[in-house]
């Protein structure tokens, strides 16, 4: 019995040498493919937590077909880390694309996000989000009333992963309609519908007028990635510098002081009135612009 316990832990020792060996060569694990993935996952079983993210890196980005399985099976393991479980849900979504035939996988994350768990759902429904695959429409829109918070912000990401604009008016009314985090999570995602950028940005201008100070400072951090620091913006910043929470004013201030501060002429007056402003920050954003206009 002892001498089985002695080799078994010789080849595992051996297994986990090998598998550092090729997460720490790229060209040795590329070259060596079909002995490497084999051993690799073998030493997902004993090795520590940094080597079996390295592992779940390197199957998912490279080995495609053989990694699937064993990634969702970290996936689904309750008792594997949730960091690990995580990984493997990313890595896992960015697999999906790749595979030949990604229905059996496909099935079994829609499976998984009917799941009582509300961690498993978690995982699946990141996992189940890449570009392209329309058949996780519906169940992600599902998941946008899961019960927990955590499933309906990553379901947010998710939809907006599989780059279909026409997600985009489900998102709105979920934007209007939902809970707090998810309409932060929504707003925080919407600039990357790339070809519906005018109808974001007209969101983004109006969610600067909501009572919420989170969700005005997060509409104007957003509104850069839609051309929002065009000149004809001019108003818009204007009403910044008097809101009532000291991040827009300074944000705001900040937008202003990447553009040439002598087209900033007309809000001279509103800037200088930000030198009495209680916030430090928020003066000596308002000092560097007027610098730049003297």
């Amino acid at each position: 019995m002892e001498k089985d316990k002695v080799v078994e832990f010789d080849s595992q020792k051996r297994i986990l040498e090998m598998a550092r060996k090729y997460v720490n060569s790229l060209e040795l694990f590329l070259e060596e493919n079909n002995r490497a993935v084999p051993v690799l996952q073998k030493a997902i079983k004993y090795a520590d937590k940094e080597l079996k993210q390295k592992i779940i890196f390197l199957l998912g980005s490279f080995a495609k077909e053989k990694a699937y399985q064993p990634l969702y099976n970290i996936l689904t393991d309750k008792l594997e880390d949730e960091d690990i479980r995580r990984d493997a849900a990313v890595q896992l979504s960015v697999t999906g694309p790749f595979l030949e035939d990604p229905q059996p996988l496909i099935d079994q994350l829609l499976k998984d996000m009917e799941s009582s768990d509300a961690e498993l759902r978690l995982h699946a429904t990141f996992a189940i989000g890449w570009e392209g695959n329309y058949q996780a429409a519906i169940p992600l829109i599902e998941r946008l009333y899961d019960s927990d918070i955590r499933v309906q912000q990553t379901a947010v990401n998710a939809l907006c992963n599989l780059r279909d604009d026409k997600i985009l008016h489900l998102l709105l009314e979920r934007l209007e309609n939902g809970p707090l985090l998810q309409k932060r999570c929504i707003l925080l995602n919407l600039w990357r519908f790339y070809s519906r950028q005018e109808e974001v940005n007209e969101v983004y201008l109006r969610y600067l007028e909501h009572k919420n100070p989170d969700l005005r400072f997060d509409a104007l951090v957003l509104l850069k990635h839609v051309g929002g620091e065009d000149r004809k913006y001019l108003k818009v910043y204007r009403k910044c510098l008097r809101d009532e929470d000291n991040r827009i004013r300074k944000l705001a201030l900040e937008r202003l002081d990447e553009e040439n501060a002598s087209r900033w002429l007309e809000l001279k007056e509103e800037i200088e009135a930000l030198l009495n402003d209680p916030h430090m920050e928020v003066k000596r954003a308002a000092m560097n612009i007027l610098k730049k206009m003297r």
